[in-house]
């Protein structure tokens, strides 16, 4: 049985860097008791984000970036180390994941797998991750990486073993990096 939900109000707050929306709404639950609920709701676009893996070296390719949200919730320095990563815009998410990784991490990859797709913060944020991974090797070095324009992005290639160990002393902390992470070690892509 699916809910019944009744939109009442939807108030554009903000529309400055992506789109942020008050909804009141109504929800009637299985049981037949309509709720009434306010909700901010922010609108960022949805995106893509890979992990590049070497099974010959047992590494993969992680980028470092300032990330001002988490700066404002502890993070002293606000730098995070994540998985290749960026919004579609108008791009296939394969589109979308090839071109980051060209200008984050400055490898052309080749083929891709698809793996799935995530809603990493439902509560209040409409985003939709396509998560993949593809392997890499030194011959496909295209150039530096470091983003484009207004991004800083340090690529770190670390052992698999020390990514591991990068997850569970704390200094990874992003949610796509320690979910592909934890992924290629299950699918025994590469040796912990």
């Amino acid at each position: 049985m699916s809910l019944k939900i009744n939109i009442i109000k939807d108030k554009l707050l903000s529309e400055n860097w992506f789109v942020l929306r008050n909804f009141t709404y109504e929800l009637t639950r299985n049981n037949g008791e309509v709720v009434r609920h306010k909700r901010e709701v922010y609108d960022r676009g949805n995106g893509a984000t890979i992990l590049l893996y070497n099974t010959e070296k047992n590494s993969v390719l992680l980028v470092r970036q300032f990330r001002i949200a988490t700066y404002v919730n502890g993070n002293e320095s606000g730098e995070l180390i994540e998985t290749c990563a960026g919004l579609l815009d108008d791009d296939t998410p394969e589109e979308c994941i090839r071109k980051e990784a060209i200008e984050e991490t400055g490898y052309q990859v080749g083929k891709v797998e698809k793996l799935y797709e995530v809603y990493m913060s439902p509560g209040g944020v409409t985003e939709l991750i396509h998560f993949f991974a593809a392997q890499y090797s030194d011959a496909q070095r295209a150039n530096n990486g470091g983003g484009v324009e207004d991004e800083e992005i340090t690529v770190l290639e670390l052992s698999f073993p020390e990514a591991l160990a990068m997850v569970k002393d704390g200094r990874i902390r992003d949610g796509k990096a320690i979910m592909l992470l934890q992924h290629a070690q299950i699918a025994g892509w590469l040796k912990p």
